[in-house]
């Protein structure tokens, strides 16, 4: 169980911009990364409401239940209880959550009960990522219900120099800043 603070600035990519950034950056298919998100909310969308977004990840090998919340200084807390995969499997297959946990207990601390959750949709991303010198830089082809897209993001640990890196970085790489709706919502909004 972890609780850190996530900024992270993005874009969304034109399919040729992808590959460009692909390019340059000589990003292959044996560096890439699968993961499969699964979308949790109330019937009546109180996470949503509070702007908050709670999922379980999926990757080869591990996986993890993340709970995102807005930080008052800008970027995200993100709350994660680590789930074996064998665990998570069983989880998303009968569309549940932990039952216990740092999440459940911050979702208890709002009135929500994990029992109220249900599965709201599902997002699977190839995902290049690696350190550049601004911070973390995420390359992502995403596929979900009716969409398919690319994005840029970058994670940093400061906002307000972040915000320059990353302006910097659409400069250097000759890119349009396209702003686009968060995972959650796109995967959501094309079930």
């Amino acid at each position: 169980m972890t609780t850190a603070k996530e900024i992270e600035f993005k874009t969304m990519l034109t399919a040729e911009e992808f590959q460009r950034v692909k390019t340059h950056y000589q990003l292959t298919e044996k560096t890439v990364k699968k993961q499969t998100n699964y979308y949790f909310d109330t019937p009546d969308q109180r996470l949503k409401k509070r702007h908050w977004g709670l999922r379980i990840r999926l990757y080869p090998d591990s996986a993890e239940q993340t709970l995102k919340i807005p930080a008052s200084t800008g970027g995200l807390w993100e709350i994660t209880d680590s789930l074996t995969l064998k665990e998570a499997q069983r989880l998303t297959k009968k569309a549940q959550l932990k039952a216990d946990g740092q999440i459940a207990n911050k979702l208890a601390s709002v009135g929500i009960k994990v029992e109220e959750l249900v599965l709201l949709a599902d997002l699977t991303t190839a995902r290049w990522e690696f350190k550049v010198p601004a911070g973390l830089l995420a390359v992502d082809e995403s596929w979900y219900g009716n969409g398919h897209d690319y994005e840029l993001e970058l994670e940093v640990s400061d906002f307000t120099q972040g915000k320059e890196q990353f302006q910097h970085l659409l400069t250097e790489l000759d890119l349009t800043f396209r702003p686009g709706a968060n995972k959650i919502t796109r995967a959501i909004k094309e079930k």
